[in-house]
């Protein structure tokens, strides 16, 4: 006999009281448990958790991603922390991640949707959803997008129309401090809204600034200590401000998307797609006469698909467009070498997609400023669609993972200077531009960030021309080792209030 048959035999017909029993039946568990893991294999180092927090008190929370980049010096590449009682694999650094993300894309494929996110896109949508649903509507967003010129000339022109307004909006300060924030923001928003709705707003337009306010509001509150809580223990903190507020902006972008569409639905040309809004509802319409059951082009996922692109396209670009400036400002040395350059290659003449080969110095800060920048610093959280044996380690379907985008562009095996603003990443010694497989700020994978041609193609048009037509500087009486590199709490990484001067070069 066995040992566990040993077991059985024993407390079916040795203990002749409850308490052994239920003492035996402990060590069954223990042993069965003990085998099971044995068949399965070892699960990831990590910090031992304590009792309902998990390692909540390990963490700053204001900061997750610092504490979990000390923590995997310390426990590898692959290890776990405990959210309260949430289990999270954290995977750090580029060989690691982009093994998870691209060799095992399938299984770490899954979206991990949290209570707040839960709360705001109810499963529907591109960002916060899974299954065939997600399938579908990526595969129709991606499609429409290029459809309306990502990454081609038709984008390029309306970027170049869009980049009029921004400098225009510069000028009217005429050389003195202000705050960079909330033009940058509708610029940005300008492009993906002509895309999905098939025009632009005009920057005074108080349903357009309500949106665009709506969205970086909800984005910074989403990364907030309070949240993070709130998402490790939703029955116990529901009552904070902060998901209060979150909820209010939510419903009330929801009624305005709602009008949006209306207006564009009385006006739909079956025989012209003005943006991405008509192109699904041609698409609705379609399946509806075709009396398709369990359609996933239904109005929920509409409006969220909208609210989703609308909040990704202007968030993350125009915070990363905010950081070149600032950093031009910081250091003006480097701000000097763009600008000559592009005064050498471009001149007084428009500037143009195709002038990019041709300026390999601003090609390296742009990417140099995507990299220290660190937008998405956590990524937007994965789960694994299945039980996965991945570097050694066994990791359980429904396992909550983070790939730790800071830890792949700070990475001090593939930079040589991660923590320091250094152009020359991305610069052979003849100062021709260079790519690097550690640049991966869209991350990577079945969820890489579907509109990175068009992001990278705003930050290029947008970046170039203010700098052709300003030169950006520190407000009087402060020094540029005084501006401020700290970014401010938020779900994504947005530069901490400043304000710069914009003068006319």
């Amino acid at each position: 006999m066995s040992l566990v048959e040993d077991l059985v035999f024993y407390l079916v017909s040795g203990p002749t009281t409850l308490l052994g029993a239920v003492a035996l039946l402990l060590v069954l568990c223990l042993v069965f448990g003990s085998f099971t893991l044995q068949e399965m294999g070892k699960e990831p180092p990590g910090p031992r958790p304590l009792p309902l927090l998990g390692n909540l008190l390990q963490l700053d929370l204001k900061r997750p991603y610092r504490t979990l980049c000390e923590l995997s010096k310390k426990y590898g590449s692959v290890f776990t922390v405990y959210l309260g009682t949430n289990k999270v694999v954290v995977l750090a650094g580029y060989k690691t991640v982009k093994e998870a993300l691209v060799s095992y894309a399938e299984e770490f494929g899954d979206r991990d949707i949290s209570p707040i996110f839960y709360e705001m896109n109810q499963g529907h949508g591109i960002l916060f959803a899974n299954g065939e649903s997600w399938k579908e509507l990526r595969r129709f967003a991606l499609t429409t997008l290029r459809d309306f010129g990502m990454g081609k000339r038709v984008a390029e022109d309306k970027i170049l129309e869009e980049c009029c307004h921004l400098t225009q909006m510069f000028e009217e300060h005429k050389g003195k401090p202000f705050d960079t924030t909330c033009p940058v923001n509708y610029a940005t928003s300008n492009i993906i809204s002509s895309i999905v709705y098939g025009s632009r707003f005009e920057y005074n337009d108080p349903l357009f600034k309500n949106l665009v306010r709506r969205a970086n509001e909800n984005i910074r509150l989403t990364g907030s200590a309070s949240i993070h809580l709130y998402n490790m223990f939703p029955r116990l903190v529901g009552w904070i401000k902060n998901r209060q507020v979150i909820s209010e902006n939510t419903e009330m972008t929801i009624r305005d998307v709602k009008d949006l569409i209306k207006r564009l639905k009385e006006t739909l040309n079956p025989h012209i797609c003005r943006g991405l809004v008509d192109c699904f509802l041609l698409r609705k319409q379609k399946e509806d006469d075709s009396c398709v059951m369990d359609t996933h082009y239904n109005e929920k996922n509409l409006i969220f698909t909208v609210t989703n692109l609308f909040a990704a396209g202007t968030d993350t670009t125009a915070s990363t467009l905010r950081w070149s400036l600032l950093l031009m400002a910081k250091y003006p040395h480097i701000q000097e070498q763009v600008q000559e350059e592009l005064n050498r290659v471009v001149g007084s003449r428009q500037v143009r997609v195709d002038d990019r080969k041709n300026l390999p110095y601003t090609d390296a800060v742009l990417h140099e400023t995507q990299r220290l920048a660190n937008i998405v610093p956590m990524a937007i959280p994965h789960k694994t669609s299945q039980d996965v044996t991945f570097q050694g380690y066994f990791i359980k379907e429904g396992t909550i993972v983070f790939p730790l985008l800071t830890s792949v562009l700070y990475d001090e095996s593939e930079w040589e200077s991660p923590h320091t603003f250094n152009p020359s990443h991305f610069l052979d010694e003849e100062g021709k531009f260079i790519r690097r497989d550690a640049f991966m700020p869209f991350s990577a994978g079945r969820r890489m960030c579907l509109g990175e041609s068009l992001a990278k193609m705003e930050l290029f048009l947008f970046f170039t021309s203010l700098l052709l037509r300003f030169r950006f500087t520190p407000p009087p009486g402060v020094t540029e080792d005084e501006l401020d590199l700290t970014p401010a709490v938020g779900f994504t990484l947005t530069p901490s209030a400043h304000e710069l001067c914009a003068i006319s070069r």
